[in-house]
């Protein structure tokens, strides 16, 4: 697997990822626009994550039928054409039901991580991995920052209209440039789907899906309910000011891209282990966002870091497991992670209400708790996959997987 398709993939990521969370920095003029209250103004986000978690389970399973060069090139124009209806629309139905398709398709970026786990050969599948979903976090993080950009200079619509556009050019380049998908498999849909559920089932599967979901609930903590303390006494940050602090995030995150290197070399468990460590530790820094945010910026520096490291873990050792259900394995582990994410971002601006950042700190350092208690857990029975030689963390083997 060639750098510029390590590339290319990653970027597929990014955008399809970006276009699920593009309205976070721009609900208000939204909002204003379409003519949705303040108070629901969340759903433009809300929708796109539905139609995502949809995605998950029906479209992402497609991924072990069919060639996944043309599935992404497909999914990435009907992205697009999710994003460009948005980006024009009059009423806010229609910016809700383009918002719905957009989010449902964007979920070619696990379809682009199956495909690159199946086209890396075992000793590189982790430093791929690593690469390719580090677009994941980019398209996350950094959207907050561009997103208030491009709508400085066009307006919210415009912001739409731009990643419309490079999701089209993207489908477009990946059909021509990634190395074709030819299956083999005489499977159906039907067969795929009831296998999909199987999967829950599965020790080595359920201990990652919760360890996932533990980790993006601490990590939705955080970045659904930082705004609003900063926004208020004693810093007064504006919407942009508040924005920057994506960049901190992506240091930390591509600061671990590097980690599937670690898993490449046996060692996927133990930097589970070791960064689940640092996710609850990150949590003593961020507390102190009342009083300094040098230690909220190196808070965030450590928890991005930390949820990436677990997050290329994980996906390293369950494309090892099933390797011949990439596609499956990947969609029901993001599950967990919608789920996860979808608790941390409802409880936290409830908490924060309630009791100020200290309700959010301590629930944000439980879910890390959560998740490390599973691991240790989960580290008591380990087989040795005979794929790629390293200690998996679960009751399954390869075979038995398959």
């Amino acid at each position: 697997m060639g750098r510029g398709t390590r590339l290319l993939l990653a970027m597929v990521c990014g955008v399809a990822v970006a276009g699920v969370y593009a309205g976070q920095p721009v609900l208000g003029p939204m909002g204003r626009e379409l003519g949705v209250p303040l108070d629901a103004a969340g759903w433009f986000v809300a929708v796109g994550q539905l139609g995502y978690l949809t995605g998950l389970i029906s479209l992402v399973p497609l991924g072990d039928l069919l060639d996944r060069r043309r599935l992404i090139a497909a999914h990435l124009a009907l992205v697009a054409a999710g994003l460009a209806v948005t980006a024009v629309a009059p009423v806010a139905w229609l910016a809700f039901a383009g918002l719905a398709v957009a989010g449902a398709f964007a979920v070619v970026v696990q379809t682009a991580v199956a495909y690159t786990a199946t086209l890396s050969p075992p000793g590189e599948r982790g430093r791929d991995l690593g690469v390719v979903t580090s677009g994941v976090v980019v398209g996350i993080l950094g959207t907050r920052v561009v997103m208030g950009g491009l709508a400085d200079l066009w307006g919210w619509r415009g912001g739409y209209l731009a990643l419309a556009v490079l999701a089209a050019v993207l489908g477009m380049l990946s059909f021509v440039a990634l190395p074709a998908d030819v299956r083999t498999t005489t499977e159906r849909y039907g067969q795929i789907i009831r296998s999909f559920g199987a999967l829950f089932t599965r020790p080595a599967f359920l201990s990652r899906g919760l360890i996932a979901f533990f980790l993006f609930a601490s990590f939705g903590t955080l970045w659904s309910g930082m705004a609003l303390p900063l926004a208020g006494e004693p810093w007064w940050l504006s919407e942009a000011r508040i924005g920057l602090f994506g960049i901190a995030g992506l240091a930390g995150a591509l600061g671990a891209a590097r980690s599937g290197r670690w898993g490449d070399a046996g060692h996927a468990g133990r930097v589970t282990g070791l960064a689940l460590a640092l996710l609850l530790g990150s949590w003593l820094a961020i507390g102190q966002l009342g009083s300094s945010l040098l230690l909220l910026i190196a808070g965030v520096i450590a928890l991005d870091f930390a949820v990436q490291a677990v997050h290329v873990s994980n996906q390293h050792i369950l494309t090892a497991v099933y390797a011949d259900r990439t596609s499956s394995t990947i969609g029901g582990y993001m599950v967990f992670y919608s789920l996860g994410s979808a608790l941390g971002a409802t409880a936290t601006t409830a908490l924060f209400d309630a009791v100020g950042w200290t309700g959010p700190t301590v629930l944000g350092a439980t879910f890390a708790l959560c998740a490390l208690v599973i691991w240790a857990v989960s580290r008591r029975r380990v087989v040795i996959s005979t794929d790629t030689g390293n200690p998996l963390p679960c009751e399954d083997s390869p075979a038995r997987a398959r």
